[in-house]
């Protein structure tokens, strides 16, 4: 499960290591969530940090609407 998404990440060019999705699984933040929003950003051309994306998302925000399509 966390093997998809680490291929999509790496395919997207967002950077986003297999052990850190693995990571976030633990620190109960849904990784399925992040990796998208980190591909908008980057096909956006938006410099954003995934430890940003994690903080945003277990302070309760929307994380989806953070990033435009």
């Amino acid at each position: 499960k966390f093997a998809g998404l680490w291929i999509q990440s790496l395919m997207a060019e967002a950077r986003i290591g297999f052990f850190d999705i693995v990571a976030m699984y633990f620190r109960k933040v849904n990784p399925r969530v992040i990796v998208h929003a980190k591909i908008m950003a980057v096909q956006a051309d938006i410099p954003m940090d995934t430890k940003m994306l994690e903080a945003h998302y277990l302070a309760g925000g929307d994380v989806e609407n953070t990033v435009p399509p």
